[in-house]
């Protein structure tokens, strides 16, 4: 099916979630403000009452002819929601933007790491895209800046917030922190363990999250990422719970060429597109990244244990840096 060129429908499949939200504030401040918004989820969320360009909206059920006249479709839930939904989504003849992972494995889905137009562009011929994680986008950039110094190995360790596990992650932590602060026993419905206060490799057997699902889809990115900028190294990826409640903090190293100075470093990461952070301002945390697309990065250290090795520590907002590029990507290709 054919989407008619004058339509201005938008569709967000998975509308409650976080990421979802953020698509839709993003799009209130972009060209397509004026366009007809549809918001639908699941069954769970169904009639939840929000606000649409500053009118109330419900959230909707997908049924039959959800996705029909729609010139831009983005899913935002779980990977299941956007598995079930996507051959309806795709059949409309919309650009279908999927930020839930679910697109990663689909044959002729288009993978986007860029931002502003940064290191590659939109193919209009497609109409199904996927925007990686904000991890897959921040390894992506990785390897695009450190690949003309002569990049031989990348490794990099993400701290998840617990936002990754959406309005009931955060409410867990929350209210964890106040349990063990107020020496009471502590709830545990959404990560089977104590997740305040603590660092994990992985959470309890009961809990619907899954660091290693986490780890698996991110290293799938950063090995597409790897593919398409033609470079010869796939990052190693290793993904930890942090007790915070946005954003990513992340430490890389990463092996470049011998006589790479600090200051070559900082220019080729500012011509990349990372924010560099200055020793005498605040301490580069994730709170600093908070509201941003921006990637933060402080200064690199050089390794004195072993040259050519260079300690980057950098943060990135996880909800609004895959929204914004979901947002670019829908602005190049309707034009």
């Amino acid at each position: 099916m054919s989407t008619p060129r004058e339509s201005q429908r938008i569709v967000i499949a998975g509308a409650s979630s976080l990421l979802g939200a953020e698509l839709k504030s993003l799009l209130e401040e972009s060209r397509f403000a004026s366009w007809d918004v549809s918001l639908v989820d699941e069954e769970t969320a169904v009639g939840t009452l929000t606000e649409a360009a500053g009118e109330p909206a419900v959230i909707l059920p997908v049924e039959e002819g959800t996705f029909s006249r729609a010139k831009l479709i983005f899913f935002a839930g779980s990977p299941a929601f956007t598995e079930r939904n996507l051959p309806a989504a795709r059949d409309s003849g919309a650009f279908v933007i999927d930020l839930s992972g679910a697109a990663l494995s689909v044959d002729g889905a288009r993978v986007r790491f860029a931002l502003d137009g940064v290191a590659e562009g939109s193919q209009p011929r497609k109409t199904l895209y996927a925007v990686p994680s904000a991890p897959g986008l921040i390894a992506a950039r990785l390897l695009d800046a450190l690949g003309p110094a002569a990049l031989s190995r990348l490794a990099i360790v993400f701290f998840r917030p617990v936002s990754e596990a959406g309005r009931a992650g955060i409410e867990e932590l929350e209210a964890q922190t106040s349990q063990l602060l107020s020496f009471q026993s502590i709830g545990q419905p959404i990560f089977d363990t104590q997740v305040a206060f603590n660092l994990l490799d992985h959470y309890g057997a009961a809990s619907r999250e899954n660091l290693q699902t986490t780890r698996d889809r991110i290293r799938r990115e950063a090995s597409v990422a790897s593919t398409q900028f033609s470079s010869k190294v796939v990052p190693s990826i290793q993904v930890l719970h942090a007790p915070v409640f946005y954003g990513y903090t992340f430490v890389a190293t990463s092996e470049l060429k011998p006589g790479q100075t600090r200051e070559g470093l900082v220019e080729i990461l500012r011509k990349s597109g990372f924010s560099l952070e200055i020793p005498q301002s605040s301490p580069l945390g994730n709170g600093v990244a908070a509201g941003d697309s921006a990637v933060h990065l402080a200064l690199p250290e050089d390794d004195p244990a072993q040259s050519g090795t260079w300690w980057l520590w950098g943060a990135a907002d996880n909800i609004r840096l895959p929204a914004a590029t979901a947002i670019k990507l829908a602005e190049k290709l309707v034009v």
